[in-house]
């Protein structure tokens, strides 16, 4: 890659990069996206895992945050229906917290303001009729239900770079930019792997999509003057043993008016989450502290009838939203709409991309290269919201798939047949080929990962170690245990120690 010359080079491979990544190559631009570790390291793979438009950001007036929100959330079901899919969330209601007519009114919007076309509407519910009021307290009698839908968030980032590599986009993880010099018609990038190897690549323009490091990029590796001030805001959530047994999610209200949402997890599990703190150390150095798991815990209990405590926590994980500082007081009130900042005056285009929503992704994308196309002479027009699904998900009904994948493979079990199909939609058939029995999916690692998906994984998905693989491409961290892991570690370094390992196939 020495002296390669791109379009563009985009820092950072959460989903702001990986969606600028996929809209510039499809345009026709080339492009470099350069991670300093695994894709979706960071912030992108420590959401809720929600696509939504955010219903408590009606009571800050975030109208159009909500609207922008709401009708990307029916483009990005269509995109990836092997990865997104259609949830329903149970509101208890608390009168002297929200009234009804209030939640009514909000719900209303909710369901008209983006366009809704396929997920169903909100409606007031009696708990004593209704599935969801079984783990609940007796003291609620009733609430409401309305629609949003569950993402796998780090899947989804990896889905769009691999596309953005089916076009012809260069991915380097595990390389760090270590100088950026700005010039008059480009600049050139000093990269450094994780051997320590060491090129120089141009580009005609340049993304600062670095997340939580989008202002030390500035400072420390582009050496340039700016204005610009982040506040990290940490999220933080618990994962316990299930506490129900059907597929509703809840979100429940909190004295301090914030909102903790309770949601199906990986099947025998349930996901709680988020908190919304300020964050004043280094974005690497986070992790969830003891006055969050209490919150968390006790925000659950006040509604479900089986307590909870931190002994029961199987799995915590927490990240920081990089927030562009808007003088606002409350953490939760700082704006979650994102800010794209163009320059073009101080030498060769650069784009900084701060804040934004995992579910805004592709707005932002198609709003950052809409601009940085014309100053790169490209007059392609936007297209990922036009019926072009991503990796997996040309299928629009994966349940199809699962049932194929049973004819054609009936010695998987149900269980394992239905994450493969909901993981990787029609590119199952790439890792289970034409094998025979599970023998033939090659080393057994525990629960059902087998060798032919852990090479998949590596061939097409840039997987590196066991943690990308247990915890980002799938969460069967959960699952394994330590002597699992390990026995997956030392196949992956006997893995790469051979020469066809060397670099991911697209």
């Amino acid at each position: 890659m020495r002296n390669e010359t791109y379009d563009l080079i985009v820092i950072g491979g959460g989903i702001n990069g990986a969606g600028i990544a996929r809209d510039a190559a499809g345009r026709g631009l080339s492009v470099l996206v350069v991670e300093a570790d695994d894709l979706a390291s960071h912030t992108s793979s420590a959401s809720t895992k929600l696509i939504h438009g955010g219903l408590r950001y009606l009571e800050q007036y975030e109208f159009k945050l909500v609207a922008k929100a709401l009708s990307e959330r029916e483009i990005l079901l269509k995109a990836a229906p092997h990865i997104i899919w259609p949830m329903r969330f149970i509101l208890p209601h608390q009168k002297h917290l929200r009234p009804a007519w209030m939640i009514r009114t909000g719900l209303f919007m909710y369901d008209h303001l983006g366009g809704r076309q396929t997920l169903a509407g909100s409606h007031g519910i009696k708990f004593a009729d209704h599935p969801a009021g079984a783990p609940l307290k007796s003291e609620f009698t009733k609430g409401f239900v309305y629609s949003d839908a569950w993402v796998q968030d780090a899947r989804l980032v990896v889905l769009n770079c691999m596309d953005a590599a089916s076009r012809g986009a260069c991915i380097m993880t595990r390389t760090r930019a270590e100088a950026a010099v700005r010039g008059t018609d480009g600049w050139t990038i000093t990269l450094r792997t994780a051997e320590g190897e060491t090129t120089q690549v141009a580009a005609r323009g340049l993304v600062n999509a670095a997340g939580p490091w989008a202002v030390r990029f500035l400072e420390e590796v582009a050496s340039l003057d700016h204005t610009y001030s982040l506040r990290l805001i940490k999220g933080s959530h618990i994962v316990v043993n299930k506490l129900f047994d059907h597929g509703y999610s809840y979100i429940f209200q909190q004295p301090d008016g914030r909102i903790v949402f309770a949601i199906p997890y990986e099947g025998d599990f349930t996901l709680i989450g988020t908190t919304d703190i300020e964050h004043e150390g280094a974005p690497s150095d986070i992790a969830i502290e003891k006055d969050e798991i209490g919150y968390l815990c006790e925000s659950a209990n006040r509604y479900f009838e089986q307590p909870i405590g931190p002994d029961d926590i199987v799995w915590s994980y927490s990240g920081v939203r990089p927030l562009l500082d808007d003088r606002e007081d409350s953490a939760s009130e700082i704006t979650r709409d994102y800010r794209i900042q163009l320059e073009t005056s101080g030498g060769a285009v650069l784009l900084n991309v701060f804040g934004g929503k995992l579910t805004t992704y592709r707005r932002l994308a198609e709003d950052a290269v809409d601009q940085l196309a014309p100053e790169l002479g490209n007059q392609e027009k936007a297209w990922t919201g036009h019926g072009h699904p991503l990796p997996g998900g040309e299928e629009a009904k994966p349940q199809h798939l699962f049932e194929s994948l049973q004819a054609s493979h009936p010695f998987i079990p149900l269980g394992m047949a239905n994450r493969m199909v909901f993981n990787y939609g029609t590119r199952v058939t790439n890792i289970v080929g034409d094998a025979k029995s599970l023998d033939d999916l090659g080393e057994h690692f525990g629960a059902d990962l087998y060798a032919a998906e852990v090479d998949y994984l590596c061939d097409h998905e840039w997987a590196r170690t066991a943690e990308d693989i247990l915890w980002r491409r799938s969460k069967l961290g959960l699952r394994l245990d330590e002597s699992a892991q390990q026995r997956l570690a030392d196949y992956l370094t006997r893995s790469f120690a051979r020469p066809t390992k060397a670099k991911p196939e697209t």
